[in-house]
């Protein structure tokens, strides 16, 4: 029996794919913070694993994209805007391509945490971990979204669900400033090199959050369409 080429077209769903890319990029910064543990207990070994691991997610989470880009319909055949998916799946991406590029300097060029980083810098990869869980769960609010039109109840909690991104964001801004004022205190003690090194490594980190905001904004714009 014959398929309807336009049935098979709509069965595919592209914000599941959206929403299996967000889970791969998810698991890939969870890998942050172990490295930065292993990278403040002196494991090069474990710093190793956790570079390997982020490497292995962000490689799947590049199959998946690709995938998604190969086999999103038009727009004619979605409730929004494609261009819009797939500037979402671009930040997506960009959050796990900047865990890799975090991963990959420790091992092009091996550093020590100077000590009074060591605890503020896991606290804001921590935050920036729970800027990018919140984001993920927004996302995975997707289907039901789309089902309602974007309006009503469901689309009142996701607005909810931004704002609380938009709050946990702002949080890791303060601790990204905080961590840099700290790092210019402790200059005088470090390697000019290591200072720029390390300015480069908290904004990275900081980058972390910043791009999972902008996930929500997308989804925000797309909202009030």
């Amino acid at each position: 029996m014959p398929t309807n080429p336009l049935a098979n077209l709509m069965k595919r769903s592209p914000f599941k794919g959206l929403q299996e890319h967000m889970r791969v990029v998810l698991e890939c910064v969870h890998e942050v913070p172990p490295l930065f543990k292993s990278l403040c207990d002196g494991d090069q070994a474990g710093v190793q694993a956790a570079k390997e691991r982020i490497f292995e997610k962000e490689n799947v989470a590049d199959d998946i994209k690709n995938d998604l880009r190969a086999h999103l319909p038009n727009s004619l055949f979605m409730p929004v805007d494609r261009r819009d998916l797939l500037e979402v799946l671009h930040i997506q991406d960009s959050i796990a391509d900047t865990a890799q590029d975090i991963a990959r300097l420790f091992i092009e060029r091996p550093m020590e945490v100077p000590a009074p980083l060591s605890e503020p810098l896991r606290a804001l990869a921590e935050h920036c971990i729970e800027t990018c869980e919140q984001a993920s769960r927004i996302i995975e609010e997707l289907d039901e979204l789309v089902e309602t039109g974007f309006r009503g109840p469901q689309a009142s909690r996701v607005a909810s669900m931004l704002d609380e991104l938009n709050r946990i964001e702002h949080e890791t801004d303060e601790l990204q400033l905080e961590l840099t004022r700290l790092l210019f205190r402790h200059e005088d003690d470090m390697n000019p090199v290591s200072v720029i090194l390390w300015l480069r490594i908290i904004e990275w980190v900081g980058d972390l959050a910043d791009l999972a905001e902008q996930v929500g904004d997308r989804l925000r714009l797309m909202i009030a369409r």
